[in-house]
């Protein structure tokens, strides 16, 4: 087994391998494997891992086959993320000794965290890298196989923003676009910030240059991503940076949608609701967090804001915006909250009619503030409380769904979202303002298959002179029938317009599944079947699972 050579304690200067640095000379052919965990930072790093594994000449394995290479990008958040990560090592340390020349990564916050540890827990890991030194990967593989020793590297900084990376991009229609790194918030139930670092924005023509290569390449609809997005442009002397980028957004043709996640409730300004209002591609729809409704645990929690100033956001949100969906996210059960402080949860949930929300039972992070506070609410307690907060959103979800009935959505295909689509006969895809549609197309039962008016068709969706509905495709349909999680579209399109985007899905159809596919961007939601193992739960800030599912998982429960 390899053996650790040193931990680095302060920055490494060395160029990304991508941006013309050197590339392993013995990696002839080997295959990889990423295994994804945490949030959707971590989704747009993986597709930088392996859009730069990709440039060095790496193929991505096929599902069935075992990878010469498995990479694990950990996440620290939740309460079970260390059983998570050392079980999989395990179950790798068979195929590991079976398996001449395997090679097993890990980084991400937990390698972040943990650095030399989890080689001293699983010696059979090759190369330990951190949150910001993703670049350095594939010189550390390389030079962990030439010394036969493991490579534990970390950095204290952003070495190379990622999304100067290469990235292999799985969405033909949807990308991400990271428009700033870390956090400066102190919330002290939250990890986040000591393992990404300080927040550090990347320049707005930077973002615009990125978002505009995207579109020229089939991109319809982009994320723009960051711990706090609102907060956007405070270190470049603009505190209304984040507006202005949404506006400008509006000027790109072509691009259809614009999304972001995730805002702060204190950094949240009129401009933000105006430039969401007038520009015409920026979709109706916000994730806002909340975490509490009491102020005496915002208090406790250092969010600085209070249940008046939330609920005044939500309310000029909505009457700028009266159809806009708004998620949110909350904890029950933070130290010392009391049932008046639960109850004061309930009532903001109430009075906000959140469309979804990601809902999780408080559970201890070790290195934050809180993992230390008294008065921990007995677990029988926070089970109690989290089912009747659970109960009261699925209701109003339920009933927010129910009002779409009879209304006309357009509809982007995805692939994926829809698990009893094959059963069902259905597609589905997300409305603009980001819920999951399933939608009958009249043909058969897959994403890629012929909108037949007739209801005839076969499994290729080879239907006489009726073009097929394929993901990043728009479908307008009429929703007939609403659930807590998603809407239903029974009846028959009433437009199908293809797109650049579904042209490109059909075309890799054809494509060997071992051919290269870097590019710049990211998606917007998780690809197709995701790599094994992927693990990409709604909010990394607090553990937990979301109880009701709000249209788009948020970066972190800021």
């Amino acid at each position: 087994m390899p053996t650790p050579t040193s931990v680095a304690a302060s920055p490494l200067v060395a160029p990304p391998v991508a941006a013309g640095g050197p590339a392993p000379t013995e990696v002839g052919g080997r295959t990889y494997q990423v295994r994804t965990f945490g949030c959707q930072m971590n989704v747009h790093d993986s597709e930088r891992i392996e859009g730069m594994l990709e440039a060095a000449g790496y193929r991505r394995a096929a599902s069935d086959t075992q990878a010469d290479l498995v990479v694990f990008n950990t996440c620290a958040v939740r309460e079970n993320a260390d059983n998570r990560l050392y079980g999989n090592l395990g179950q790798l340390l068979p195929a590991k000794k079976r398996t001449p020349g395997m090679q097993i990564a890990v980084g991400g916050c937990l390698a972040q965290k943990d650095r030399a540890t989890i080689v001293d827990r699983a010696p059979w890991v090759d190369v330990v890298f951190g949150t910001h030194n993703l670049h350095r990967l594939p010189v550390l593989l390389e030079r962990a196989r030439h010394n036969a020793e493991a490579q534990v590297e970390i950095a204290e900084a952003l070495e190379v923003f990622p999304s100067a990376l290469p990235a292999r991009r799985a969405s033909f229609h949807s990308g991400w676009v990271s428009i700033s790194v870390g956090c400066d918030n102190t919330c002290t139930f939250c990890i986040v910030p000591s393992l990404r670092g300080k927040e550090r924005d990347r320049p707005p023509g930077d973002v615009l240059a990125e978002v505009e290569a995207l579109v020229a390449d089939g991109v319809s609809e982009i994320t723009l991503l960051g711990q706090n997005v609102n907060s956007y442009g405070r270190g470049m002397d603009d505190p209304g940076a984040f507006a202005k980028l949404l506006r400008a957004c509006g000027h790109i043709d072509g691009l259809e949608r614009v999304r972001f996640t995730s805002p702060h409730p204190r950094d949240f300004t009129d401009d933000v609701i105006a430039a969401m209002a007038e520009t015409p591609n920026v979709c109706p729809q916000l994730h806002m967090p909340l975490q509490s409704g009491s102020d005496d645990v915002l208090r406790r929690m250092r969010r600085s804001y209070r249940q008046d100033r939330y609920l005044g956001i939500i309310e000029r949100v909505r009457a700028a915006m009266p159809d806009a969906a708004i998620t949110t996210d909350i904890i029950v059960g933070f130290p010392g909250e009391t049932e008046s402080d639960f109850a004061a949860t309930l009532e903001v949930v109430r009075r906000a009619r959140f469309a979804g929300a990601f809902t999780f039972q408080y559970s201890p992070r070790p290195g934050t503030p809180a993992a230390t506070m008294d008065n921990p609410v007995p677990p029988a307690v926070v089970a109690e409380r989290y089912q009747r907060l659970v109960a009261l959103q699925e209701e109003i979800s339920w009933a927010g769904n129910r009002d779409q009935v009879g209304r006309t959505v357009d509809v982007v295909v995805t692939e994926g979202e829809g698990r009893k689509d094959a059963a069902t006969g259905r597609v589905s895809g997300r409305a603009r303002d980001g819920r999951l549609v399933h939608l009958r197309t009249g043909g058969p039962a897959a994403v890629g298959v012929a909108a037949d008016q007739s209801g005839a068709g076969d499994q290729t969706g080879a239907t006489a002179g009726v073009p097929r509905i394929r993901p990043g495709d728009v479908v307008e349909v009429v929703i007939t029938r609403g659930a807590p999680h998603h809407l239903i579209a029974d009846g028959l399109p009433r437009a199908h317009r293809p797109t650049r985007a579904g042209d490109r899905w059909e075309a890799a159809r054809s494509t060997p599944p071992s051919a290269p596919g870097v590019d710049l961007g990211m998606p917007a939601r998780l690809p197709v079947g995701p790599p094994p193992g992927a693990d990409v739960p709604a909010a990394p800030d607090v553990p937990g699972a979301p109880a009701t599912v709000p249209p788009a998982a948020p970066v972190s429960a800021i």
